[in-house]
């Protein structure tokens, strides 16, 4: 599941008649690297969750034959749902397969082929902090996800997620970071660190110097 649904405000004016997983980095959308690189990865059944200006993404993605994919849509009212309850809305698409789940509006390299189920209820893909989140998410401990502080990582926006983690919130308005903490609090939490590129298109200025980075290294990608 790629998760698209976002307003993007602080990325404002650009996605007021633009949204962020159309934004181009090196010539490509957010969106459209990320349905490449999964379909690359051998993952080419895909789910899109849309709002702010949903149809733009539509248009520009259609059924994902053009990729190698297939993919649909879960279509929600902007601002309603949140990542939690945009993956619950979704769960009907996905399967009961553990499903991997991306944020549409990071830029890395981090491989989408690992095979690790998750060893409780998800599993999460960290960075060491970046700059413009310095107090981190988590601790890593082996395989094991915690929240002793200080925490040396931050949530990369991907993860692989068990079904039964969503099943019982039907459409209801929350997001994921409060039950990811629940979750590793409890002790069922795994991760795994990437030490690559990563780039959260957050903000204007994080996406200049995304362009700028990944312009510098492109001939590599």
């Amino acid at each position: 599941m790629i998760l698209a649904a976002g307003r993007g405000q602080r990325l404002a004016p650009l996605t007021d008649t633009l949204p962020k997983p159309l934004v181009e980095i090196g010539g490509t959308t957010l969106i459209e690297r990320h349905v490449m690189r999964l379909c690359a990865a051998g993952l080419n059944e895909i789910v899109i969750n849309v709002a702010h200006l949903g149809a733009l993404i539509e248009a520009r993605l259609g059924d994902g034959r053009a990729y190698g994919a297939r993919i649909v849509y879960s279509r929600e009212s902007e601002g309603a749902l949140e990542t939690g309850g945009g993956i619950a809305r979704a769960l009907p698409l996905l399967g009961d397969a553990p499903f991997l789940v991306v944020n549409a509006d990071v830029w890395t390299d981090c491989p989408l082929a690992f095979s690790q189920r998750p060893q409780g209820a998800a599993h999460l893909v960290l960075i060491p902090n970046p700059p413009h989140h310095p107090r981190g998410d988590f601790n890593l401990e082996g395989s094991r996800v915690t929240r002793e502080a200080p925490y040396h990582y931050t949530y990369a926006g991907i993860g692989v997620y068990e079904p039964a983690l969503f099943r019982d919130h039907g459409e209801a308005h929350f997001p994921l970071a409060p039950l990811l903490f629940a979750l590793s609090a409890a002790g069922r939490l795994s991760g795994q660190i990437h030490h690559g590129r990563w780039f959260d298109i957050g903000t204007l200025e994080r996406l200049e110097a995304a362009r700028t980075a990944v312009a510098a290294v492109l001939p590599e990608q």
